[in-house]
């Protein structure tokens, strides 16, 4: 009804109605924003008058969108073009919240490549539970592996050659410790292979993923060509440590002869 008013007073000849019409201004301006007169017309610019609100985070998800959006500038741009002035525009918050969270470049990084390595060792995780055979545990955790590799190597890559990051290691050394126990004791209730030689074996495997990620980030190859080479490689070696520890490293079992009466 108030559009229709001032569509009939700028087509009338009413000489009150350039008055009528500043009375109505105050009305639109609430209603549509800012209005602009041109002659005997208006221009109105049909945007709500209401102020902008701001969504209210938790400091969790608050810390994973600067992650995000600092993992996207690293992989398109490398880790030299991203500045805390870019991360906060491109996160739309202000320089000063962005230091709150990360009071370093440093510890921005250490943080982003952190969280890649932990998601990288959960969904490895997830990956093993469904696991039936050594065969299936060995391929599902590698596949998993690669999977993630193909997806993030060059963030990866390009955060760990930062040298305030390269502490850290590749993504095997997250959490390697844990890991390589809970592999070693499947080999010592499946093979029979006394602990002090499944962690060495286990932890020396371990390179293998590795090596196989940096390949397949180098160079143009067919990810599942080299998770069947590495399942090879990995099932081979602990196969023929087997077979080896059966003849030369297992301590041999000595029963005391009974004593002749």
């Amino acid at each position: 009804m108030l559009w229709l008013n001032i569509q009939l007073i700028q087509g009338s000849s009413d000489p009150t109605a350039n008055l009528r019409k500043r009375e109505l201004l105050p009305h639109l301006e609430s209603l549509y924003g800012t209005i602009i007169p041109i002659f005997n017309g208006l221009i109105i610019r049909l945007m709500p008058n209401v102020k902008k609100t701001r969504t209210r985070l938790s400091p969790e998800t608050r810390i994973a969108m600067i992650l995000d959006h600092a993992a996207e500038f690293i992989a398109a741009d490398g880790v030299s073009a991203l500045s805390m002035e870019r991360l906060a525009k491109s996160a739309d918050i202000s320089k000063s919240l962005v230091y709150a969270y990360f009071p370093s470049m440093t510890e921005l990084l250490q943080t982003l490549l952190k969280r890649e390595y932990r998601l990288l060792r959960l969904k490895q995780a997830a990956a093993a539970d469904s696991a039936g055979t050594w065969e299936q545990f060995v391929r599902q955790i590698t596949r998993a592996y690669l999977l993630y590799i193909e997806e993030k190597g060059l963030l990866l890559d390009r955060l760990m050659a930062e040298p305030a990051v390269a502490a850290l290691g590749d993504p095997t050394q997250f959490h390697r410790s844990s890991a390589v126990n809970h592999v070693a004791q499947i080999l010592v209730d499946n093979f029979g292979i006394d602990m002090e030689i499944a962690i060495p074996v286990v932890d020396i495997s371990f390179g293998l993923p590795a090596s196989a990620g940096q390949y397949l980030t180098h160079n143009n190859v067919d990810r599942e060509t080299i998770e069947d080479i590495t399942v090879a490689m990995m099932i081979g070696s602990i196969e023929a440590v087997r077979q080896k520890y059966e003849t030369s490293l297992k301590p041999l079992v000595r029963h005391q002869p009974a004593e002749s009466s």
